[in-house]
């Protein structure tokens, strides 16, 4: 009985490894032969609450606290988005994708948002590549930031980080500019 279990035991150690080097060679495969590469970029989101005579909606509020006004700055606000991404900070620049993401108000006091977003890029450099970011963002602080968690396409296993700075904010019309400048690590 003894060298049964000792068999079995055995047994589920080289299954275990097995397991594990196949885990490893299947990460490493991903990356093989290619090289690391670095990319910074810049752009500017552009995050629309309230409509203007020329420009739509890209943002709604979806959820928030029962019995309160769902607001930005309130604790538990949901908010969706499809966020122009463009060159310069003017809303008319050169389009180089779409924000595609949430955001939700997690912090009691109203001061923090966490967010999710998927930067789509249609512009010729990155046409169809994606770069996911995931965080908190210190809304009320001047300068944020947040992870690079993932890519597609020329961003395939992608990570980094991101910093956020708000450089137009109308909190009574719940719109807004940010400026995001990344540092992006991928295959």
């Amino acid at each position: 009985m003894a060298s049964l279990f000792s068999v079995s035991r055995v047994g589920i150690l080289v299954l275990l490894i097995f397991v594990l080097l196949a885990a490893a060679a299947i990460s490493s495969d991903a990356s093989r032969g290619q090289k690391l590469k670095k990319t910074e970029m810049s752009f500017y989101m552009h995050d629309w609450e309230t409509p203007t005579k020329e420009e739509n909606v890209t943002n709604i509020i979806i959820a928030g606290k029962p019995k309160t006004k769902w607001y930005i700055l309130t604790f538990g606000s949901l908010f969706a988005y499809d966020d122009a991404i463009t060159t310069t900070i003017d809303r008319k620049s050169t389009e180089l994708g779409r924000a595609h993401g949430i955001y939700v108000n997690t912090a009691l006091d109203g001061s923090d948002l966490h967010i999710l977003v998927s930067f789509v890029f249609t512009n010729k450099a990155y046409n169809g590549s994606t770069i996911e970011i995931q965080g908190a963002d210190r809304l009320l602080q001047p300068t944020r930031e947040v992870s690079v968690v993932s890519g597609t396409g020329k961003f395939r296993l992608a990570r980094g980080w991101a910093s956020i700075e708000t450089v137009f904010l109308d909190i009574p019309q719940s719109n807004a500019i940010l400026r995001w400048n990344l540092t992006v690590f991928h295959y």
